[in-house]
């Protein structure tokens, strides 16, 4: 087994490997195969195939440059979405005790303790005071 092992690493020398955008992709390619199994697309089938064969080429590839710059530019495009998914389901979690409210000064986003009613509140950016109203 570690002759094996010994192998692969050799043959794995100098090429890229796997990154975000490859777990990415394996992820979109098992997606799209569960959604096939319903709808029996042979274009889509295709595009399973074409997507898992570009997902290893690019794990196999030598162009460690060109395959970084995807990377970056893949994580470019996920990181806002990414952050943006992270901070919708933490409020829909902690919807029972915290509530959202962004400063009319500075637009800073401040997470408050949920006490109904009107209440002043001094945002820690700007150090400026406004009023918030929680209903429910």
């Amino acid at each position: 087994m570690s002759n094996f092992r010994e192998k692969l690493i050799r043959f794995m020398y100098g090429r890229y490997g796997v990154d975000q955008l490859y777990y990415a992709m394996t992820v979109l390619c098992f997606v799209l195969l569960i959604a096939n199994s319903f709808l029996q697309n042979t274009v889509l089938g295709i595009l399973i195939w074409i997507l898992l064969i570009l997902t290893v080429c690019r794990s196999f590839s030598k162009n460690i440059y060109k395959r970084q710059r995807e990377n970056m530019a893949f994580l470019k495009v996920w990181n806002p979405v990414k952050s943006k998914a992270v901070i919708t389901f933490r409020r829909i979690k902690e919807f029972k005790t915290k509530r959202y409210r962004t400063c009319p000064y500075c637009r800073v986003t401040l997470r408050l303790p949920r006490r109904k009613g009107k209440h002043i509140v001094e945002c820690p950016h700007c150090h400026r005071d406004f009023s918030v109203r929680v209903r429910f």
